[in-house]
Parts: C-alpha cells; structure tokens; sequence
C-alpha cells in the first residue's frame, strides 16, 4: 500500500492506484447523467495526462508572475568535500541543506455549532455556531528563492485556510502561489522576506542506482530531521487518486470524482520517508537537490525502507510554470485510448488482446499530425512494452512538450513504428470543454428524468449549474 506521508496524529493517507467504489446517493435524474458519463470515461482516457486540475485554495495567485525572472536555487554553487573539511559526509551535506528545508502547518476552518436559533447555518453571534482554525495536518517544503519561494507537495497545502512555516526555528506567515493537483507539486511563498537560504538544485536525470542520499524534512512532526540511504531504483512510476483515504472522497450523485496524481519515473529510496517528510528534500552528496520526498510504501503507513520522491527535474518545471503565474501543462500524445483486454479483443475483432486502443485521435495534436490511425492498438513507446491505458499516460508524462517518441501499434496484425511530436495538453483541454459544453446542451432519453431528481417521463434537459459543468469538464477531460 502506498501513502502520502501526512502530519503527526494524522494517519497516512491510503493513496490506491484505483478508485474506490462510489457511495450510492439518491437523485435519479442526475444520476443517470452521471452515471451515463461513468461509462465514457473508460474509452475517454485521452492523450496520456488528464487535464490540469487546479487547487481549491482560492482563486488568487499571490505574486502570480513575479517569479518570471526570479534566479531559482542558489548562485553560491559549491562542492562538498567532507574528509578536507575534518567532517563526515552526513555532517557537511546536513550542514549544507539544512537552512533550505521548511516544515509546513496548514489550518483550516473547523465550524463549531451550538444549540441556538439559526444551528449549523451561520457564523458568529446569534447564528448558534462559530468557526475557528485548527491544525489540519503538515509537511515539509524546499525553499528555491531566497526572496521566499517554496515547493512543496500538493498535498501538504491542500484546503488549507492558512499556512505557516518554520524557517530557521522561526514562524512565518505564508501565502499559497498556485499548484498543480496532478503532478502532486504546489509552490507557497514567504512574503516580505529576503536572505532566505535556497537549496542548490541538481540534476536528477544523473542519478545512479546505488547512489549515497539524505532525506531532509519533519518526519512525524520532528522538524530539521535528517536520515541517509541510497537511491534503490529509478523510473519508478504510478498513478493515485489522491481522494483514496475515507472521507476524503467527493461524492457527487452517486459518482465519485477521483483528484488523480501522476507520479512518472519516481526516485526509489531507503533513505527515511515517514508521515511529516512530504513535500522536503532528498538531496545528493554534493547537498543538491535532486528530489522532492512525496509518499512512502508500507502496510503500516509509516516507515518500511520503501520511500518515492519527485525527480527535480519534473518538479521545477511545474514550479517554474505556477511562479509565473502559468497554469502547467503536460506533455500529450493526442488520443482517446481504451483498455484492450480478451474480452474487447473478442468483441471487437481486434489483433492483439493487450496494449490501449485508439478511439479518436484529436486535433492539432502530433497524434493529428503523425500517422496514428483510429483503430491502432498502441503496444509500445519507446520500445517499452505498452499494456494498459495506464501505462500510456505514465509514459507519455515522464516526457516534455516538444519531445518526440515512437510509438509501436498493432494495424490489423502488422506492428508498425510510427514517430509521434509529443504537444501540450493545452489545446486537449479547450477541445474537452467545448465537449463537455455541447453534452450538457443535449436532450436526456425519454424517461429519465424531468430536472427534478425523479423518474418522470418529460425527458427535458436538465439544466446544470456552473459547479456541474465544471465536473463534466473534468470527466470528459482525460
């Protein structure tokens, strides 16, 4: 089992590479809409990345384009060199990294209701109820400016009301800057402070198996703490839905919405990683910052010798486009694929009973420009065997816009190599919202529903609010 290290008290979050089942909830009319759309979504998997999916902690971006020339990471470049310096490598990498790593608090509103007139409706004197903030969880964060900028995971920040973090044993105010959901990557920012310590950043598409790396962050709310160990593996990638812990699910009539986080080419480590360590750095032996620390594998939710970060080469990317005041964006093939297994092989009448089948392919994309036709069954990319639609995605997003891969399908029993400009998912998501925008104009069968959450026979349409519109966005954009 794979979870997102959380704060102290918390228990871990139980991030499964499925979803879970749906609570059924009543509203047939709806119901039917959405569970129409449930049956989309297995051949609506497009382009190898869902759409992005911004956080919920509120519509501004503080200082949203300021970093656009912002210097990321120290200028003071420096190589360690422990034995000329009378200390062991522990000491000096923890010496050296230390004042760059941040423990992160986030609170959030906790309504408190009374017995008086008005109970569970408003805030305050008189409304029976008041609100106040309370410790909802924390991390861990990587200071990347010395003027205040700082990464850490999505999961860290998210529904967060108000946010501190600890520098240097001092408590500071932070402001949310913006995330992105599905990379499980968000940038807050210090204000009004200068002289911070930024981490250096390295180079993670450099790392060797074997190689000697320290964990740095608050693991079960221990904050500055620090373990050593080596990087086990590399490329390891997964899909999560970080809705998967309970109640933390959003359940929408009868449909759960699922919040996927893509993690492709992970960092492998046995350095320690526990509930705490999200969000802080896994760093080289020169004290480069070559990864951010995101969850951890074990039956208990805590510490097994099994640890994932994100390469730093991914993240800073995100980090760059969200500090500019971007919304990220990711690398896409430009088809709607489908899972092949025995069973849709044999219905369909296709060649191969394993690999994602191309149901449409979209335009203005390099699938659009390439020689990928409806009807291939994709087997390969790169070479790397293909099968499942997962697969596809996890592969296309370890890649960058503009990047190109060969992408090996099954044409009618002949396997065939076919070059592919991987594009921005961009023009993907506009195309997903005129979908989505067209649906929701479009009449229900006859029977199913009057608007009214029953099961009358006006047929009607149905009208969707903004907040219903925005899901179908969703749902039809993967």
């Amino acid at each position: 089992m794979t979870n997102s290290p959380n704060g102290p008290g918390q228990p871990a979050n139980q991030y499964m590479a499925q979803q879970q089942p749906a609570k059924q909830k009543s509203g047939a009319g709806k119901a039917f809409v959405f569970g129409f759309l449930g049956a989309l979504l297995a051949c609506a998997i497009a382009f190898g990345g869902f759409a992005v999916w911004q956080s919920h902690l509120g519509s501004g971006k503080a200082n949203a384009g300021a970093a656009a020339t912002t210097v990321l990471g120290t200028s003071n470049q420096s190589v360690i060199e422990a034995v000329d310096q009378g200390q062991t490598l522990p000491e000096a990498v923890a010496a050296k990294t230390l004042p760059s790593v941040v423990a992160i608090y986030n609170y959030q509103q906790q309504t408190n209701s009374g017995y008086g007139f008005g109970y569970g409706y408003g805030v305050g004197s008189g409304s029976g109820s008041s609100t106040e903030l309370v410790a909802a969880g924390m991390g861990s964060g990587v200071v990347i400016t010395d003027d205040g900028y700082i990464i850490t995971n999505y999961h860290v920040v998210e529904g967060a009301d108000k946010l501190t973090v600890t520098v240097d044993g001092v408590e500071r105010d932070a402001e949310f800057v913006g995330s992105d959901s599905s990379s499980d990557i968000a940038v807050i920012k210090v204000d009004d402070t200068t002289g911070l310590v930024a981490a250096e950043i390295g180079d993670s598409d450099d790392l060797k198996i074997g190689e000697w790396v320290m964990t740095i962050g608050a693991p079960l709310g221990l904050e500055q703490s620090v373990a050593t160990g080596v990087v086990s593996a590399t490329n390891r990638s997964t899909i999560l839905d970080l809705n998967a812990s309970g109640d933390a699910y959003s359940y929408y009539y009868g449909t759960t919405v699922p919040n996927y986080a893509y993690y492709p080419n992970m960092i492998q480590t046995d350095a320690l990683i526990n509930p705490g360590n999200s969000g802080g750095a896994l760093v080289d032996a020169d004290g480069k910052l070559i990864g951010i620390n995101s969850m951890l594998s074990s039956y208990s939710g805590d510490y097994a010798g099994v640890g994932f970060a994100i390469p730093i080469n991914y993240a800073m990317g995100i980090a760059t486009d969200i500090m500019a005041g971007k919304e990220p964006t990711h690398a896409a093939l430009g088809v709607s694929i489908s899972q092949v297994n025995n069973q849709t092989a044999q219905r369909m009448g296709l060649s191969s009973a394993t690999g994602a089948y191309v149901a449409s392919i979209y335009a203005g994309t390099g699938a659009a420009d390439s020689d990928l036709q409806v009807g291939d069954i994709i087997t390969a990319i790169n070479g790397k065997p293909i099968a499942s639609t997962t697969d596809v995605t996890l592969d296309v997003r370890g890649y960058a816009v503009g990047d190109t891969v060969t992408v090996t399908v099954n044409r009618s029993g002949e396997s065939i190599d076919i070059p592919v400009t991987l594009t921005s998912d961009e023009n993907i998501v506009a195309q997903t919202e005129e979908s989505a925008q067209q649906w929701q104009q479009q009449q229900l069968p006859e029977g199913y529903g009057d608007g009214r959450g029953g099961w009358g026979s006006q047929g009607g349409t149905d009208d969707l609010s903004e907040e219903e519109i925005e899901l179908l966005m969703r749902l039809f954009g993967m």
